[in-house]
Parts: structure tokens; C-alpha cells; sequence
């Protein structure tokens, strides 16, 4: 059996993170493969990666549309707090050792991966980025109270001026609306519509996924939309928009509310909010109360083909 197939079978007992599930890379890479660790009879790991290749040179890369992609650690139901970090380290060095032999590397892994000094030692560099968590153990009022003041406020008045709704077909909508919002920085969507289709058809394929609308009650207009993916642990703002003709902030700040609402009904442990570097949206996201944490990106570049193609191509 391939590491592949047995992948197929542990997904299916082990709570795998909805980006390195089988179905979703099926979706945004053109192949991909899986390190497995093992110790003894019992799986510890593994670490699904895109197989890429592009001018001769093996690369790897977060695939477009996937914000994390790195190892999954199964730590044993007995095991001691104290022995857990040893048994990390022996098992992402396991599953590093089993990938590829790239020169290029752009690979950001989740939030909470703490084994800096393996990637290190592989000759990997580490790019810092932020991202914020929330905890969805405590109660609906308690997250509430956690929130900005202004925060709570347009909440409340949005409440009176639309309804929120799951509505997948206005897909298109949201397409448009990153649009507009990267045109005005001057940069330009990296993903085209019908890629954003075929994680939406999979998503909601394997209940992993909703769209969520906020319309107007007087002129059902729509305001702010709002994509939410989510696993077994963990939600995620996955993308969102504001129509870029409304100066009203406030639905988005309700829709965002509601999903994070909604995961914590579902009985998920925590929402990421995939925090960005770009000062107002950290801001934005700043304001929900979640705790800031670190994550990697994990970079190389020993090609002197990929660097001369970057610099002419970018």
C-alpha cells in the first residue's frame, strides 16, 4: 500500500486539518503526495505536500487558496505534557526527512508548530507571520464581552439593518469584491473564479464549508459576504468582502461575528482568523478579541534557474 492510500484510511480515524485533507488538495494541486511517520505499528505523523514541478525544478510551495500546509503530529492519549515536545521533534523530523529534495521551498505551516530548529537545521529559513485565535470554549456571552466596544456596537445596529444568510450562489459576488479591494492597493487576485468554484463545490460537498450573506432588509442589497471553512478542531475566515460600493462597515463586522457563532455551535475548539500583515485588516481583526499567534513560513531558494525566473517574472 502507498503512503498515499494509507492516507486515504488515516483521514478517516484521525482528525486531519481541513487544508491537507485528501479532497481539498484533489482540488488546488495537480498532484500531491504524503510523508507518513511511524513508530512501531503506530502512525505518529504525516505531512501531505504538493509534487510540483516547474522549468526542471522541484518546488515546494503552498498551493494557491490554501493558507497553511504542514505536518500533523498524533500525540498518543497517554502520553506525559512533559514528553510531548521530544515526541513532536522525533516525529516531524521523521517526516521532514521524507520529503522531496527541493531547492525551492515556500511552505506555510498552522499556527502552534513549534520545532523552528529542525527546519533550521535542513537549511530552511523562517519567515514570521501573524495570524489571530479564538477560543470557542467559552460561552456566546463571554466571547461577546471579549469584542471591542465599537465592535459590539455595530454589531447590534447591523442586526437592525440585514440578514444574514448561507447562500453559496453569490460566490461570484464575493469574486468581484476581492477584486475591487486588491485593485485599489494595485495588486491583482492571484486566483481566477473557477478555481474559487471548485473549492466551494468541495467544501460543500463534504459539509466543510458555508457563504455567508449579509443583504439589506430595505433595498436587499448585499453588504459584506463572507467565506467560512472548518475541520473537526478549528474554523477559519477563509475569505471575505465588502461591497466596494457601501461605506457601511458594519454588516461585515455582524457576518464575521455570526461565523465565528456558528463554529462554536458546531462544537469547534478554535477560529482562526487568518490574520494579515496589512495594517487595516489586522486592526479589523484585532478588535475580536482573539489571542495573536506566530506562525512559519518555511522558504529556500538553491536554484539559480527559479532565481533568475523571479527576477524577470517575479
Amino acid at each position: 500500500m502507498s503512503n498515499k492510500e494509507l492516507y486515504y484510511k488515516i483521514c478517516e480515524t484521525h482528525d486531519i486539518p481541513v487544508f491537507s485533507q485528501p479532497w481539498w488538495l484533489d482540488v488546488v494541486c495537480k498532484q500531491w503526495d504524503v510523508a507518513i511517520a511511524r513508530k512501531g505499528e503506530h502512525i505518529t505523523g504525516t505531512w501531505a505536500y504538493p509534487v510540483e514541478k516547474k522549468l526542471g525544478v522541484t518546488l515546494l510551495r503552498t498551493p494557491r487558496l490554501t493558507p497553511y500546509l504542514g505536518p500533523t503530529v498524533f500525540f498518543p492519549s497517554d502520553l506525559k505534557e512533559s514528553k510531548e515536545d521530544n515526541f513532536e521533534h522525533e516525529t516531524v523530523s521523521e517526516l521532514i526527512k521524507q520529503l522531496p529534495k527541493s531547492p525551492v521551498w515556500h511552505l506555510a505551516v498552522p499556527p502552534g508548530q513549534k520545532q523552528a530548529g529542525i527546519f533550521k537545521n535542513t537549511g530552511l529559513n523562517s519567515i514570521v507571520q501573524q495570524t489571530f485565535l479564538i477560543e470557542l470554549r467559552e460561552s456566546e456571552e463571554t466571547l461577546f464581552s471579549n469584542l471591542k466596544d465599537t465592535m459590539r456596537r455595530n454589531i447590534r445596529m447591523a442586526e437592525d439593518e440585514v440578514i444574514l444568510t448561507n447562500s453559496p450562489e453569490h460566490l461570484k459576488d464575493l469574486y468581484h469584491y476581492q477584486k475591487a479591494t486588491l485593485s485599489k492597493k494595485g495588486k491583482s487576485l492571484a486566483s481566477s473564479f473557477k478555481e474559487m468554484q471548485r473549492i466551494m463545490k468541495a467544501c460543500l460537498e463534504h459539509n466543510a464549508g458555508a457563504l455567508w450573506v449579509a443583504k439589506g432588509k430595505n433595498d436587499n442589497k448585499i453588504y459584506a459576504i463572507v467565506w467560512q471553512v472548518w475541520d473537526k478542531k478549528s474554523s477559519y475566515y477563509f475569505m471575505g468582502g465588502q461591497n466596494p460600493e457601501s461605506s457601511n462597515y458594519r454588516p461585515m463586522s455582524l457576518v464575521l461575528w455570526h461565523t465565528i457563532t456558528e463554529a462554536r455551535a458546531m462544537g469547534i475548539e478554535k477560529f482562526d482568523l487568518e490574520g494579515s500583515m496589512d495594517e487595516g485588516v489586522e486592526r479589523f481583526f484585532r478588535n475580536f478579541g482573539g489571542d495573536r499567534m506566530l506562525y512559519i513560513i518555511l522558504q529556500k531558494n538553491k536554484s539559480l534557474l527559479w532565481k533568475m525566473k523571479q527576477m524577470v517574472f517575479g
